[in-house]
């Protein structure tokens, strides 16, 4: 049921600008016009990750629902979790439009959005009405005029300690000039100290520890994943998500769309984020969960990511192209995947490719 609404609605969609086709998604989410999923997971499905119980690996990444609109018709559409975001502490309305555009021959796209945001009060009224449970995490960044970017990302810790399933901190859009430099080790050592003494400070006052993540960018120097992941393993942090979105353009067909500034996601990713997951995968060595974004598509690749040592995944970008039945095509793939060699979860597929995939160039 879900695949078959969802053929219809694509066609229509992608004949609306992408901030209109985009808006009127969430509108329609918000009023309920979307069809939920009609089955329960397979409890193969499940993983217990981050001190969560999710039902399904499969999770909404950050960027469309930037201000937590429409979290529990996100998990009821099928995924098993959902990330909220990026969320700055000022209201900020981000780069002047156009700033999206599809590639439809690449079926990638390209974003210069900026942390548009409506800030943390908004949002934080907004998910505190919610009246269910679910995995939502809430993505935090920076506002782009702020005199101290690493206060901001404590910011959100503190506001949203309450209610988040976990936290990200989004230190790798190219979208929002200087961003990138907080992966470098020595800003990002003052970036996660902040982060976390503010995770204790609320934790102190809640009794729950939050869980924290960060979000690399796929473009880090092959010669600087080493001492990023290593400054990430000494603060504690409790999971890395690869990847956000490319500065490159590698192997575009649409060569006009593609000179467009921004951050490429979607197909185009794939290879690049899976191999720096990998690379990473390796470094860590299992000491922290990893999560993996970009380019998903179908069930072959959201395996891929797993196989390359991600315990969960996120999309996004595909859904312009192939719709929320992609969800359900996901989860049938991996129960057909465990199904074929007698497993009984996910357990072991994840990081069986870790070698294969860290040895790939990072562009083909």
């Amino acid at each position: 049921m879900i695949t078959s609404l969802s053929k219809l609605a694509q066609p229509l969609l992608l004949m609306m600008p992408p901030e209109q086709a985009h808006e009127a998604t969430l509108v329609a989410l918000e009023k309920g016009l979307y069809p939920r999923s009609s089955k329960h997971d397979d409890p193969r499905l499940a993983v217990q990750a981050l001190g969560l119980d999710f039902p399904n690996p499969i999770g909404m990444g950050p960027g469309f629902d930037k201000e937590g609109r429409v979290p529990d018709a996100l998990l009821d559409i099928g995924f098993g979790f959902a990330e909220i975001g990026t969320i700055t502490p000022l209201p900020q309305p981000g780069n002047p439009a156009p700033r999206v555009f599809r590639l439809p021959r690449d079926k990638g796209v390209i974003n210069r959005l900026g942390f548009n945001s409506g800030g943390q009060a908004a949002a934080l009224e907004r998910l505190q009405r919610r009246q269910r449970n679910g995995i939502v995490g809430i993505n935090v960044g920076a506002n782009k005029d702020s005199p101290d970017r690493t206060a901001d990302y404590a910011k959100g810790i503190e506001a949203f300690a309450g209610i988040a399933s976990y936290f990200t901190a989004n230190i790798s859009s190219p979208n929002t000039p200087g961003l990138r430099d907080l992966q470098a080790p020595a800003v990002l050592d003052q970036l996660l100290e902040h982060v976390m003494a503010a995770r204790e400070k609320a934790a102190a006052v809640s009794g729950r520890r939050v869980p924290v993540l960060v979000k690399i960018a796929p473009d880090i120097a092959e010669d600087d994943i080493a001492a990023i992941v290593g400054r990430m393993i000494a603060h504690g942090v409790d999971g890395i998500i690869v990847a956000n979105t490319t500065t490159s353009r590698h192997g575009l067909r649409d060569v006009e769309i593609g000179r467009e500034a921004g951050g490429l996601s979607g197909k185009p990713l794939f290879h690049r984020s899976t191999v720096m997951l990998a690379k990473v995968a390796r470094l860590v060595a299992g000491r922290t969960l990893l999560i993996g974004s970009g380019g998903i598509d179908s069930g072959e690749t959201a395996l891929a990511k797993i196989e390359a040592g991600a315990t969960l995944v996120q999309l996004y970008s595909s859904l312009i192209y192939e719709g929320i039945g992609l969800i359900d095509i996901i989860k049938a793939h991996l129960v057909s995947a465990m199904e074929k060699e007698g497993a009984t979860s996910l357990a072991p597929f994840v990081g069986r490719r870790i070698e294969e995939w860290a040895a790939k160039p990072i562009e083909v």
